[in-house]
Formats: C-alpha cells, structure tokens, sequence
C-alpha cells in the first residue's frame, strides 16, 4: 500500500484550440501553480495559453528528435515518439524539473497541446515523485478546431482543402490516441462548450473527482475572477462541414469519433472504450490506404528533388542529397521502410549519372 499524497499533477490535454487554455487558466485562477515562466499571451490567444514555457520547448525537442509534428495524422509517430522520449536521461530530467516544481507548489497544472504524445513519459515523472496524475481532456467539434486553426495558425498545403484533411486526420488520431493513453488513469472529458456556459460544474466536479484541495476550498474572490477570465465570445470558431472541405470517409470517421468520445465523457465504460479501439483501428487502415494511393506522387516530387539537385550540384560542386530537399510533409507520408529504399534508389541514380558523366 502506497501512503496517500497530497502533490497531484493535473495534465490537460486533447487537440490545440479545444478549450486547453481556458481550462488551464481556470485552474490556475483557483490556486493550482502553472510552472513559470508561461508561454506569453498573443493575438491568437489574448487570455494566456497556460503552458510553461520549460515544458513546451522540451516537447518541441523530443518532437524534431522523433521527426514528428505538433499535429501529425501519422498513426506510427506515436511509436516514435514513445521511443524517443524512453531513454533514462530524458526520464530523469523530467522528473528532477517535476521535483523542483512540486517544491513550489504541491498542486501543479501543466497543460501544452504537444504534451499528448509524451504522458507516458510524464506519468513516470510523477510516479517518481509521488504524485498523483490527473487528466482532463477537452472536447470540442472537429470542425471547430480545424477551423480555428485554419484561421488562427494559416493554411496548410497548396489549398484550404488540404489544409482541412491534415488536419481533420490529426485531430481522429490526436483524440483516440489520448483516450487511449489515459485509459485506466484518473481522467476527465470536459466539453469546451459546458465550461463556457456554466464552468462552475464541471471544474467543481474536477476538484471533487481529481481531490484538488485549491479547487475545493476556493474563495469567493478566485471564484469571482474566473467568471471574469472565462469569456464565452472567445469561441469564435463555429464552422460545420458545409465550410470545411473533407473527404465523406474522412468526415464520417471524424463524426464517429467525436459520437465515441462524447458517449465517454458521460460514460467511461469499457463498452465505449472499445468503440474507440475499433475506430482507432479503422483510422489506421484508412490512413495506409490513404499513404498507399499517394506513394507515386511521393516518388515523383522525390525524383524532381534529386534531378534539382543534381544540377545544383553541377553548378556549384557540392553534392546533397535529394531526399534532403523533399519538404517534410512529403517525407513524412512515406513508410520508413519505403523511405530507406528510396534513399538507396536515389543513390544508385546519383551514383549512375555520375557515371555517365
């Protein structure tokens, strides 16, 4: 039997744009300690984000390490990133800056969109330290949140189209791979529309459910200055289907998520989470279908790269290779393996025009 503790870290976590900063600013508001320095308020968020500027920049790290985005549609990148953020020295740093923190205060929040693909790597700090972990997942329509990035963070690809398919593929994979990642745990969906209308219910609800000692005794004057923090005209953001381009595939998954997810927050039952499982499968599927078709076009932008390059190289003396000139997004549809041969194939090409030079 462990002895109970009284240091808890509440994790917030779902997709970017889905109410993540508002919920971590309550929370803060009534007493829990967001890590500083924070990540400065700007235009796209004018109340503060709520993420400690320590967190998102070791995230922002373990994500170009593991060569995955803040939003990737890419089923594996969870692999990935796991596999990275898995080494003792990364597990031990974490854990002594968790430390430092709780020294501070023993009821932290720690909130960044990046952070869904690192709980793993979190829960084991708080372990290590003797906290309790928590997690509130915030739920917001995906045609909201593709459609505030789409306004907020620009337009993804040559089209608005594109942009929307990425990034409604993100969200299906974002979303069931966090349910999935805080199955078991002390966990919690909110909807972002509920803590708008009325956030004294669920946030209290929280403090009850999670034993957070500042939500549960607040005063009437943090009370007061959350009513004044949390502004329902902030979700200006209401976008259906009809204004976002996605495919009928895509789209019907994404409903179907967003109906399972939904069915949680009321219901956390394994009969739901099983729901989740088939859909996270059926994504799966969906997507290598999707890296399938586009295996040609990935191979011809690949050759374009390595004939520019060629010639580059013919210019200047210098050699580079091809792949290297590819944008990310495009390297990131192909398989590793697929990848690897590419490379070679590329190589080969090099090696033979060099030849015939």
């Amino acid at each position: 039997m462990t002895e109970p503790t009284s240091r808890r870290v509440v994790f917030v976590v779902g997709s970017g744009r889905s109410g993540t900063s508002t919920m971590a600013g309550t929370l803060r508001t009534l007493g829990l300690h967001v890590p500083q320095p924070e990540v400065v308020a700007d235009a796209t968020n004018p109340k503060g984000f709520g993420e400690p500027r320590w967190v998102v920049d070791l995230h922002t790290e373990l994500l170009a390490r593991s060569n995955v985005q803040v939003s990737d549609a890419r089923p594996r990148a969870w692999l990935d990133t796991g596999t990275t953020s898995g080494d003792h020295a990364t597990r031990a740093r974490v854990a002594d800056w968790l430390e430092e923190q709780l020294a501070v205060g023993e009821e932290l929040v720690i909130k960044d969109p990046r952070g869904a693909w690192f709980l793993g790597l979190w829960r084991a700090a708080a372990d290590r330290c003797g906290a309790t972990s928590s997690y509130v997942t915030m739920l917001r329509p995906v045609t909201e949140v593709v459609g505030s990035k789409q306004i907020y963070y620009g337009r993804m690809g040559a089209g608005s189209d594109q942009g929307a398919v990425t990034r409604t593929a993100a969200w299906i994979n974002m979303m069931l791979h966090t349910e999935r990642a805080t199955r078991g745990q002390q966990r919690a969906f909110v909807h972002y529309g509920d803590l708008l209308e009325d956030w004294t219910q669920p946030v209290f609800a929280l403090g009850e459910a999670f034993d957070l000692a500042a939500v549960k005794t607040a005063m009437a004057v943090d009370i007061a200055e959350v009513h004044r923090f949390i502004d329902p005209s902030l979700r200006r953001v209401t976008m259906t289907w009809d204004d976002i381009g996605v495919p009928t595939r895509l789209r019907e998954l994404a409903d179907e998520t967003w109906q399972a997810l939904d069915a949680i927050a009321r219901d956390d039952s394994t009969a739901h989470q099983e729901r989740c499982d088939q859909l996270r499968a059926a994504y799966a599927e969906q997507y290598a279908e999707a890296e399938a078709f586009a295996h040609s076009t990935v191979v011809a932008q690949r050759r374009a790269a390595a004939a520019e390059a060629r010639r580059e190289a013919s210019a200047t003396g210098e050699h580079r290779s091809g792949a290297d000139r590819v944008p990310h997004a495009v390297r990131a549809m192909v398989p590793p393996a697929a990848r690897q041969k590419l490379r070679k194939a590329i190589g080969r090409e090099r090696a033979s025009q060099q030849d015939r030079d």
